[in-house]
C-alpha cells in the first residue's frame, strides 16, 4: 500500500480499496494453503476470480480486484520477492454496456432549487450542487476543495483526480453566484477556530466528508420529487452527456472530467446516441 500511495502515486480511496482487495486475495491462498509465492499459479488466480463471480461480485467490482492483485504481483517482482507474474496471462471480466444514469434538465433544475431559503445549510448544499453539476468533478475531488483552490475571480478552480493529477475546469456563472453566496458569510457561520481550510463546511465546522454529501443529495433529491436513485456520480454523468448533448466536443469533455483515457469518455457518446435514438421513435410518425 505504500507503494501504491508513494511510488505509484495512486489515491487514497484506490489504495484503501486495493487493499481490500489484496486481503481478500491473501486470506483465500491462505485458505488454498499457499504460503509462497512460487506456489502461486495463473490456475490459482483464475479459481479466486471465478470464486468472487459465485460470490456474487459484479463485473466491474471483479475487474477491480484483478487490478489490485496485478499491482500486487508487479510489486513482488520489482521487490524481488518473485520470479514470475501469475496474473500476466488473465483476462479481465468483461464489463457490460451499462450506460451511466444522468438527469435530465428538468430534474437538474428541481435537483438544484431544492434547498430553497437562507439557512446554512440550504446556501451551502445548493452552492455544492451548483458547483458539482458546473464542473462534473468526482465527489471525492469536490469534498477536498479549499477556500484557496477554488478562483471566483477567474472563474476556475483547481482539483486533484486519480493519481493526484492537477487540472484546472471552469466554473459556469450560476456556479460562481452560488459559491459568492455561500463563501465567506455562510461559510464564516459554520467556521471554528483553528478549523479546517476545506471549502465546504458541515454544521460542526469540520471539512465535508464523501458520506455526508452523499446524505445531502439525497436529501434534496427527495425534495425534488426525483424517484430514481442517485449518487453525486449521476450530477457527473449529467454533466458531460449535457455538455456532449449541446455541441461539447469529446476532447474537451474528456480534459474536464479529468479522465486519462478517451476511451473512457466515450460512453457518453453512447448516452447521447440512444437517446436519440429514443426521441426518434418516439416522435417520428414511422418511428
Amino acid at each position: 500500500m505504500q507503494y501504491l500511495l508513494v511510488e505509484r502515486g495512486v489515491s487514497g480511496n484506490t489504495v484503501e480499496a486495493y487493499g481490500r482487495d489484496t486481503l481478500r486475495y491473501l486470506s483465500f491462498l491462505q485458505g488454498e494453503g499457499v504460503n509462497r509465492t512460487a506456489g502461486i499459479t495463473p490456475l490459482l488466480v483464475a479459481s479466486f476470480i471465478a470464486r468472487l463471480k459465485s460470490e456474487g461480485l459484479s463485473p466491474r467490482s471483479r475487474a477491480r480486484t484483478l487490478s489490485a492483485i496485478r499491482m500486487f504481483h508487479r510489486f513482488l517482482l520489482i521487490e524481488g520477492y518473485a520470479a514470475t507474474n501469475p496474473t500476466a496471462l488473465t483476462e479481465s471480466p468483461k464489463i457490460g454496456g451499462k450506460l451511466p444514469i444522468f438527469l435530465s434538465s428538468k430534474e437538474i433544475e428541481r435537483l438544484l432549487a431544492a434547498p430553497a431559503g437562507d439557512g446554512s445549510a440550504e446556501v451551502r448544499d445548493r452552492a455544492m450542487l451548483e458547483l458539482l453539476y458546473a464542473t462534473g468533478l468526482r465527489v471525492s475531488e469536490l469534498v477536498n476543495l479549499t477556500v484557496r483552490t477554488v478562483n471566483l475571480d477567474a472563474g476556475f478552480l483547481l482539483t486533484f483526480g486519480k493519481g493526484g493529477k492537477e487540472r484546472l475546469v471552469p466554473l459556469g456563472e450560476e456556479a460562481i453566484k452560488a459559491v459568492q453566496r455561500y463563501h465567506p458569510a455562510v461559510r464564516h457561520r459554520l467556521e471554528r477556530e483553528g478549523g479546517s481550510e476545506k471549502l465546504f463546511l458541515t454544521r460542526l465546522g469540520e471539512g465535508m466528508s464523501r458520506q455526508a454529501f452523499w446524505n445531502i443529495i439525497k436529501k434534496r433529491a427527495g425534495q425534488a420529487n426525483i424517484t430514481r436513485n442517485i449518487s453525486p456520480h449521476t450530477l457527473r454523468h449529467s454533466f458531460a452527456t449535457h455538455l456532449l448533448e449541446n455541441g461539447a466536443d469529446l476532447r474537451s469533455v474528456q480534459i474536464m472530467l479529468g479522465h486519462a483515457d478517451l476511451s473512457s469518455t466515450q460512453i457518453y457518446t453512447h448516452v447521447t446516441r440512444e437517446r436519440l435514438k429514443r426521441i426518434h421513435h418516439e416522435c417520428h410518425p414511422r418511428g
